[in-house]
């Protein structure tokens, strides 16, 4: 029962670190899009793509920390046993 109780505590803390820096990394790149931007508006539709495509693969790390949450709180194997353990079956 301890395993489960620690799963879960270990994805809850997974999927807020990485929600923070997912948050931090879109934050630090928008402005850097910004800022490029506003010295080189000419230069703003290749900015504009670079930046979508990189937002993109900051948020696609926020989903794969998602999984591994997932995977730690329904893919072990002391989980039977402790719905077992809980719903008295």
């Amino acid at each position: 029962m301890e395993f489960l109780v620690g799963s879960v505590w270990a994805a809850g803390l997974a999927i807020g670190i990485a929600a923070f820096g997912c948050g931090i990394g879109q934050g630090l790149g928008l402005n850097g899009a910004m800022s490029g931007i506003s010295r080189n508006p000419e230069a703003a539709g290749k900015i504009q793509v670079n930046m979508l495509i990189g937002l993109a693969l900051i948020e696609s790390l926020c989903i794969y920390a998602l999984v591994v949450s997932l995977i730690l709180m329904y893919a072990h194997p002391a989980l039977q046993a402790a719905t077992a353990a809980i719903g008295g079956h």
